[in-house]
């Protein structure tokens, strides 16, 4: 199942940004353009017409750029004859047009023929004949004109030409910023002509990380203002220019960005959504292959307008957007439908569907359906493909993917959503093939190998587990926080002695068996059988965050366990046993060890040395289970009584040992009492009171006649008032040389 999920991880972090996978990006593309070539209408909109700066435009009438006084011709045949309802232009008239001689005119009559009256009557009445921006702007004057402009970033924010008024205003936003794409110089057109035109757009496009150009943004950011493009210029004057409203994605601001969903044009009442990515761009709804051989839309050659080639009124009502194919002006681009496709048909298509209501948008919550599609369909995967033969995988797998493609599809041809594939589809793939490898060519050898290397020494419980994730587990020694436990039945030797060898090794399998049942039920791992001795440890081979708290209850069923034997053997006239555990926790090694003759899987270490300590002195203090303060900073759930501070052979720092008391939950009040006591006492003996000690220890012992701790401590604590043993080197550690 993890082995399936891999992909699903990794579509993850690639829609996510975290690992970005331009491949999976490339698909996505691959996938977009040819679900668009495949759903293009291939039909022509007649409404839109492009006048063609072409090469034989160029040919007949100049080179560019041509007089204004040529274009102003143009725009008045446009108009007038034609009676077209806009015109657009998808060129800039960045610079005053000086080939008609007039600024060097004016430049002699204040100069060299300054005195001469005639001169300049004269050229006061050609002065508006002359002026070719003049009468470009007089063209334009009061007529459904829609100028272009571009937009640029570089270091120096260069600016030439007059901006238009902006589409939105920062009072119609709601404070924060747009995603939308930013702009810090541009070129637009003279004041002049500017001034003349009733709107102007923008032209520039989106250029993918592939170098294809499929959106364009409708609204654009400049000096915190927001300007439209020509495409959506020429649809407002087309309908009457309505008034640019923001579509809200969301009713409250969205963090330090606002998103819009739609731009929203309003006008007596009604309004008309024009909707958008995050970027405030549209993917661009090509209708077929660019130029006049595509067949989209009609292009005539500007030549032919200017020499009146066409009858009178033949494009009456017509959106026309004067555009240049022409290869040497630089206006083709890279396109899923065109390897050199006209930019000023990119303008033409979006303006066509916005005329039809027809829009392809990739919305804001993209990224939230991909990750949803890459769930649903990986955790299916996961959880299916490895219960599945491999026929039902495959069958199961051809589904997913097919039904993945039919949604998208879908989505996109009803609802003009242009929504991610790629990653899920591949996703699915990846999760069917890593499925299918992985079962046949690995997981089952790697849980044979597992279960014969630690079958022998883990319980079966542990190895049913470790296979799931059988890469995760080796032989290999490791250095691994862990506790591990002594367990040594006490009065053995006695019993030995007095029972028949049968019998007593009955008793040591019924004990044992009991014993080692505990342990494996909280997940323990037996290390060996030494004698009347078991050893086990807890956090290996399998990683068990709570390795201290089981193993402490692990030893709490022993001690309940041997008492219940206990009873048993009563009745049965068998002597009575004891145990004493001792616990540690602590970094230890944990391999396989041993020679090449015998091996096992065990853990070796000071700390598990110091376990062994702590078991021999168990006797001592008068319990069952002594554990060391690591092991109860483990088992927090259990309220502990120290006993004492002991350094052991073989360990110089001291080591304070504790006994469990009960869970916190079923402390008694008399327990309670009792430790309340003994902490009072515990303080009086570190801080050298005597006296106290004795007043303390009196009550203790008298609530429990016969305790051995507090008889311990009766005679320590006189000991110590008897020798006078009080110099400063005295830190109440209790030395213990025997092992």
């Amino acid at each position: 199942m993890v082995v399936t999920m891999m992909p699903l991880v990794l579509g993850l972090l690639h829609i996510t940004d975290v690992m970005h996978v331009q491949v999976l990006e490339r698909l996505d593309h691959i996938i977009y353009d040819a679900r668009l070539r495949a759903t293009m209408p291939n039909t022509r909109d007649e409404r839109i017409v492009v006048v063609d700066i072409d090469e034989k435009s160029l040919s007949r009438v100049g080179q560019w750029p041509w007089g204004r006084d040529k274009l102003a011709g143009l725009a008045r045949e446009l108009f007038e004859r034609q009676q077209v309802a806009v015109l657009g232009f998808d060129v800039v008239f960045a610079e005053s047009d000086s080939s008609s001689g007039l600024g060097t005119l004016e430049q002699l009559a204040s100069g060299a023929l300054k005195g001469q009256t005639g001169f300049r009557e004269q050229l006061a009445r050609l002065a508006p004949q002359l002026d070719y921006d003049g009468l470009f702007a007089q063209s334009l004057q009061g007529r459904p004109a829609v100028l272009g402009y571009y937009l640029t970033s570089d270091r120096q924010g260069r600016t030439q030409g007059m901006l238009p008024s902006p589409a939105l205003t920062s009072e119609q936003l709601r404070g924060s910023p747009l995603r939308a794409t930013s702009w810090n110089g541009f070129g637009s057109n003279i004041e002049k002509i500017a001034a003349a035109a009733p709107a102007a757009g923008f032209f520039n496009s989106i250029t993918d990380a592939d170098g294809v150009v499929r959106s364009l943004p409708l609204l654009a950011e400049h000096q915190g203002k927001y300007y439209e493009s020509l495409a959506l210029a020429m649809f407002r004057v087309a309908i009457g220019q309505p008034e640019v409203h923001p579509g809200f994605a969301n009713p409250t601001p969205n963090g330090a960005f606002d998103t819009l969903r739609s731009v929203v044009l309003r006008q007596d009442g009604r309004s008309l959504e024009l909707p958008v990515d995050e970027r405030l761009a549209v993917l661009i709804p090509f209708r077929g292959p660019g130029e006049s051989s595509g067949g989209s839309f009609r292009y005539i050659s500007a030549s032919d307008v200017l020499e009146g080639a066409l009858g009178p009124a033949e494009l009456r009502d017509a959106m026309v957007i004067v555009g240049s194919t022409a290869p040497g002006l630089l206006d083709l681009r890279v396109t899923p439908v065109g390897r050199a496709y006209p930019g000023v048909e990119a303008h033409a298509n979006v303006l066509s569907g916005f005329m039809e209501g027809r829009s392809v948008v990739r919305p804001d919550y993209a990224t939230a359906f991909d990750a949803a599609q890459l769930i649903a369909a990986g955790v299916l995967l996961a959880v299916a493909l490895p219960l599945l033969s491999a026929a039902a995988s495959v069958l199961l797998s051809i589904s997913v993917v097919a039904l993945l493609g039919g949604i998208n599809a879908w989505l996109y041809i009803a609802y003009g959503l242009a929504l991610p594939a790629a990653t899920a589809i591949t996703m699915s793939l990846m999760a069917f093939a890593l499925n299918m490898g992985y079962g046949y060519f690995v997981e089952s050898r790697s849980k044979r190998e597992l279960a014969a290397l630690f079958g022998t020494y883990v319980p079966p419980e542990l190895v049913d587990e470790m296979v799931k994730q059988p890469d995760k587990y080796t032989m290999k020694a490791t250095n691994r926080e862990m506790t591990v436990m002594f367990c040594d039945m006490r009065g053995f030797t006695a019993m030995s002695e007095k029972m028949e060898p049968q019998e007593l090794q009955a008793l040591l399998n019924e004990v044992f068996s009991r014993l080692t049942q505990i342990i494996r039920n909280h997940r323990g791992t037996i290390d060996k059988y030494m004698g009347d001795c078991v050893m086990a440890f807890w956090g290996a081979p399998v990683e068990t965050p709570d390795h201290a708290a089981l193993a402490v209850q692990a030893a709490l069923e022993m001690e309940q366990a041997v008492q219940e034997i206990n009873k048993m053997h009563r009745d049965r006239n068998l002597p009575a046993i004891g145990i004493g555990i001792g616990l540690n926790t602590g970094l230890m090694c944990v391999g396989d060890m041993g020679s090449n003759i015998r091996r096992s899987y065990t853990v070796i270490g000071d700390s598990v040395n110091l376990a062994s300590r702590i078991e021999g002195l168990s006797k001592h203090y008068g319990t069952s289970i002594l554990a060391s303060e690591s092991t109860v900073h483990g088992a927090s759930r259990l309220v502990w009584q120290v006993l004492d501070v002991v350094r052991v052979t073989g360990k110089e720092q001291p080591v304070a040992v504790f006994r469990p008391i009960a869970d916190k939950a079923v402390l008694s009040p008399s327990q309670e009492h009792e430790l309340s006591v003994w902490q009072q006492f515990w303080s009086s003996y570190n801080a050298r009171n005597w006296t106290q000690c004795e007043v303390q220890l009196g009550h203790l012992a008298a609530s429990n006649p016969g305790c051995t701790l507090y008889t311990l401590y009766v005679a320590r604590v006189a000991e110590l008032q008897a020798s006078g043993r009080l110099a400063a080197h005295w830190d109440g550690v209790t030395r213990f040389d025997v092992k």
